[in-house]
């Protein structure tokens, strides 16, 4: 089986499938000098005993994709986009590349213009795609965090519930500062103090029992991985609450963790050098965390027949 390397693969771009590296726009567009683009990422997931790709909760990422063009505006986008000619397009490209391994599917909807300025209505947009490996962004056994210096984006500065690219230079910053303390990644608290997600996945805590999650007006993603874990510990009958979450509760809590298309599900050790959990499981993961993470897994490649409805065969 070939390795995936996506600057030899095929994209989409605009209206059309293209070599990787002749998918290119202006230095002087919009997405560029402004950061006028949304995106999403799903996951495609190699069954090695079926020999089947399934793609994750794809209609999931169009819904939010046509939600965060109509935040932004993107008003063109849903019409000349609808939800079969988007389905046949990833699976199209999907198979153009030939995956027969987890990989990711970065879909950006952008302003299409060049020196535009600051303007977004009543600009054409259109929409690129490309695969590439899933890895590794973080130690899938656990990694060390601290809590960022650097706020997270309010929703009326740039909404986060809209996947802006833009908005991701202050995750950056915020990974960058980690990175050069000797962390792995931060966490991030909004203007008022309270816990909002990582830089790049959303964050769950446990204590006595109970999954906790900073709520959608916390100015978090409304993640689909998110989304998947709480159902899942519905069925399991962990309860779950969506809520503010405090600084200090991260440093009592008995497990955290945090997840999303590109991380999956990655305990947290320790956030600030405050080991999370006691006793046997100190530092390391915790049964909750570890179920859950078993079940999605057995989600998105198909080793069980529970969620069938949230993958799609790549045929």
């Amino acid at each position: 089986m070939t390795k995936l390397k996506y600057e030899n693969g095929i994209a989409f771009m605009r209206d059309s499938f293209v070599p990787f590296k002749e998918a290119n726009i202006s230095i002087a567009s919009s997405p560029v000098l402004y950061g006028l683009a949304v995106y999403t990422v799903f996951s495609l997931n190699w069954n090695d005993v079926e020999g089947k790709l399934y793609a994750f909760r794809l209609p999931d990422h169009y819904k939010r994709l046509v939600n965060s063009a109509k935040i932004m505006g993107f008003d063109s986008f849903a019409k000349k986009w609808p939800y079969e000619k988007f389905e046949k397009t990833m699976l199209e490209l999907v198979r153009q590349n030939n995956i027969q391994e987890d990989a990711l599917v970065r879909i950006s909807v952008f302003v299409d213009a060049v020196i535009a300025g600051t303007k977004i209505t009543g600009l054409p947009v259109a929409l690129s795609a490309f695969v590439y490996p899933l890895g590794k962004i973080l130690n899938p056994k656990g990694i060390k965090v601290c809590v960022s210096s650097w706020r997270h984006n309010p929703d009326d500065v740039i909404p986060n519930r809209a996947k802006v690219n833009g908005a991701y230079v202050s995750n950056c910053l915020m990974k960058n500062e980690a990175l050069q303390n000797g962390y792995d990644d931060a966490i991030a608290l909004d203007h008022n103090g309270h816990v909002t997600e990582g830089t790049v996945a959303n964050l769950f805590i446990v204590r006595n029992g109970k999954l906790i999650t900073p709520s959608v007006s916390s100015d978090i993603l409304e993640g689909i991985t998110r989304a998947s874990i709480m159902e899942i510990a519905h069925d399991l009958k962990i309860p779950v609450e969506e809520r503010m979450v405090d600084r200090t509760e991260l440093y009592i809590a008995d497990e955290a963790f945090i997840c999303g298309s590109s991380a999956r599900i990655v305990p947290i050790l320790s956030i600030d050098k405050r080991v999370v959990g006691s006793g046997k499981i100190a530092g390391k993961i915790g049964p909750i965390a570890s179920k859950l993470a078993e079940k999605y897994l057995a989600a998105q490649k198909g080793t069980s027949k529970e969620y069938k409805e949230w993958r799609m065969e790549v045929k």
